[in-house]
């Protein structure tokens, strides 16, 4: 507990002290009378106070209809019949005394969200150790850090900005980031991201971004702007709250006001006080704290329990959105692939694989084309760049260099008719390197982007989730898209596409939705941006996406997982049954309340219940939407 909500727990334990105590002292009759409310007015000004300030300046602002005004009124009248008739000053005391607890329990339960949170979104550090030219060290606040600076990590440490790992190797705890508790391994040449926790080796990281531009900063962002973008059932508590407040009071009024005049049109006495009772216990049943308070709550820990899932959602609007999703649109390359070229075989090979994968690799030793990449990749042994003699690069066909005397040529069909040669067709889709060596054709080796591991379960969790149609728009080849697709299990595939192309794909689809039906579409790469922003929901992959794909996005994957698409839907509709279970709830509650309050039939105790009792059962129950399988 914070000091403030302490106070409050201090508050209501003398008040309920004072309050026993009083129950069993002789006070009725001493002093005239008099002694007995001013000893009843002790705790109940010790645990309202504060409601009665907030009140009044409500009354003074011309804004006074909300639970203050309707607590104290309630209170102060129940007070006021005490005097004039029953002599029992225990109710007025105990309505406000539970308000308060009521309010305290919700206090609690809105920081245990917040701290969950935070405890999860501590990931910026308050320092960084920069590596001077003269080797020496110093410790710096990040924001002083530029582009390009050399960072020391040492282990136990949160690495502060993102950057590109250049000596050392370590494992990191990306938990903050991803929701994943596998450490990652990195090496010279990896990506570090800020927020990670460097966990054995000592590593120095060369700075890319600004710290404010650093992942860990913009997922802090993120999360404390969430709240400014209101679902559309936040909005309709808003707009509830503000007919609903000011229409019960002047309900109220007119219990305590018709209910004795039809009484005397009848004949009958018109039994003011009862009537006034009856009206008091109306306002108190009538306070709409189950609702305005429980909603925003728990889209709040909607939006908490998946960041801890490594889904970062912009706002609650986004989450309510997504609870709807009935269309999946996936790009490609980078989304349900890795976007990174393999070695996926070497066929129809005249010698052993190895060799001429080593062939390969030296041939292509200084190409940057990410062909070639691959391959050197795929042999993964140093390259002894002394046996590669004679390199010639020939523009849209191969390449062609001496290896230890041998001519080889690793290219493309074009390059191997140009050398005499009839290259064997490869069956499988991807890109084909076919090699000769010497004059010879010794076979090709097969180039394909890896499909991601969750992709295919991705889908089928999507398809068991609910989602009627998933679509993968890409520019790739359309025989390379068909194999993904179905692979993958993908409803329906449009290949070739231009970025203005795929907007004019998805606004089809979203020609074709119904009802509150909603479509999301799921990208990483900057042409994506356009087609992110004009879905209805936007997902992007963020720990490999590019910054304009990120930033036009609703949602965030931080781990580039797929599978987390299902995670996310899951999340939504469970923060929406909730939010419906506790409308229905509180209203349904309140209904049959102020009826029997209405009829003289329900007393303070039960309006004490409709109203703190409610909002108790709605926060506990808001407050599941943290917890996420």
């Amino acid at each position: 507990m914070n000091k403030k909500q302490k106070n409050v727990l201090a508050r209501i334990l003398i008040s309920g002290a004072l309050l026993v105590l009083l129950h069993f002292l002789p006070l009725d009759g001493v002093l005239g009378g008099w002694l007995k409310p001013l000893c009843y007015l002790v705790p109940y000004l010790i645990i309202g106070h504060d409601i009665l300030r907030k009140a009044w300046k409500g009354i003074k602002n011309r804004q006074p209809f909300d639970e203050c005004f309707l607590m104290a009124v309630a209170t102060i009248g129940a007070f006021a019949l005490a005097a004039m008739k029953t002599g029992d000053y225990v109710e007025a005391v105990a309505v406000m005394l539970f308000y308060q607890v009521g309010e305290l329990f919700q206090s609690v339960a809105v920081g245990k969200s917040r701290r969950s949170i935070s405890a999860l979104m501590d990931i910026r550090p308050d320092s960084a150790t920069l590596l001077k030219e003269d080797g020496s060290e110093e410790r710096v606040d990040p924001d002083e850090v530029e582009i390009g600076s050399l960072l020391v990590v040492r282990p136990g440490e949160k690495i502060p900005i993102d950057g590109v790992v250049v000596e050392g190797e370590s494992a990191l705890n990306t938990a903050a980031l991803t929701g994943e508790s596998v450490p990652r391994t990195v090496r010279p040449g990896d990506a570090a991201l800020s927020g990670c926790v460097n966990l054995s080796g000592v590593l120095q990281v060369r700075t890319t971004q600004e710290f404010g531009e650093s992942t860990a900063s913009k997922i802090l962002d993120l999360v404390e702007n969430a709240s400014s973008l209101k679902s559309r059932s936040e909005a309709f508590i808003t707009r509830f709250a503000r007919v609903y407040t000011p229409a019960v009071c002047y309900a109220a009024l007119a219990l305590a006001i018709l209910g004795p005049l039809v009484s005397l049109l009848f004949g009958d006495d018109p039994r003011w006080l009862e009537w006034l009772m009856r009206a008091l216990t109306f306002l108190v049943i009538s306070c709409p704290c189950a609702l305005v308070i429980s909603i925003p709550l728990t889209f709040f820990a909607g939006i908490g329990g998946a960041s801890r899932a490594g889904v970062l959602v912009k706002g609650s609007t986004y989450l309510e959105a997504l609870a709807d999703a009935s269309t999946v649109v996936f790009d490609k390359t980078g989304t349900m692939t890795e976007g990174v070229f393999e070695v996926a075989g070497v066929h129809h090979a005249d010698r052993p694989e190895e060799e001429l994968l080593e062939l390969a690799a030296l041939a292509e030793s200084h190409s940057t084309h990410p062909i070639s990449q691959s391959l050197r990749r795929a042999w993964g042994k140093p390259l002894d760049l002394s046996r590669v003699t004679d390199e010639e690069e020939i523009g849209g066909e191969g390449v062609m260099a001496l290896v230890d005397g041998l001519q080889v040529a690793v290219g493309n069909e074009k390059l191997m008719r140009r050398l005499g040669l009839e290259p064997v067709p490869c069956r499988a889709v991807g890109t084909v390197a076919h090699l000769a060596v010497d004059g010879r054709y010794a076979g090709h080796i097969l180039i394909a982007d890896q499909v991601k591991p969750n992709a295919a379960v991705a889908v089928e969790q999507l398809h068991r989730a609910g989602v009627k149609k998933t679509v993968m728009l890409t520019g790739d080849r359309a025989n390379v898209a068909q194999q993904v697709a179905e692979r993958l299990g993908i409803d329906e595939v449009r290949a070739e596409l231009l970025p203005a192309e795929k907007v004019a794909e998805v606004e089809r689809l979203l020609a074709e939705k119904t009802g509150r039906q909603t479509l999301c579409f799921v990208g990483d790469g900057i042409n994506d941006a356009p087609v992110l922003t004009r879905a209805d929901v936007g997902i992007a992959m963020g720990a490999l996406g590019s910054d304009a794909a990120v930033e036009a996005a609703d949602i965030v994957l931080m781990d580039d997982d797929p599978l987390k698409i299902a995670t996310a839907i899951r999340i939504a509709r469970k923060c929406l049954r909730i939010v419906r279970q506790n409308i229905v709830f509180a209203l349904g509650v309140k209904a049959v309340c102020l009826l029997l309050g209405a009829m003289g039939i329900a007393g303070m105790w039960l309006a004490i219940f409709a109203d703190v009792g409610v909002m108790v059962i709605a926060v506990l129950n808001a407050i599941r939407a943290l917890k996420v399988k």
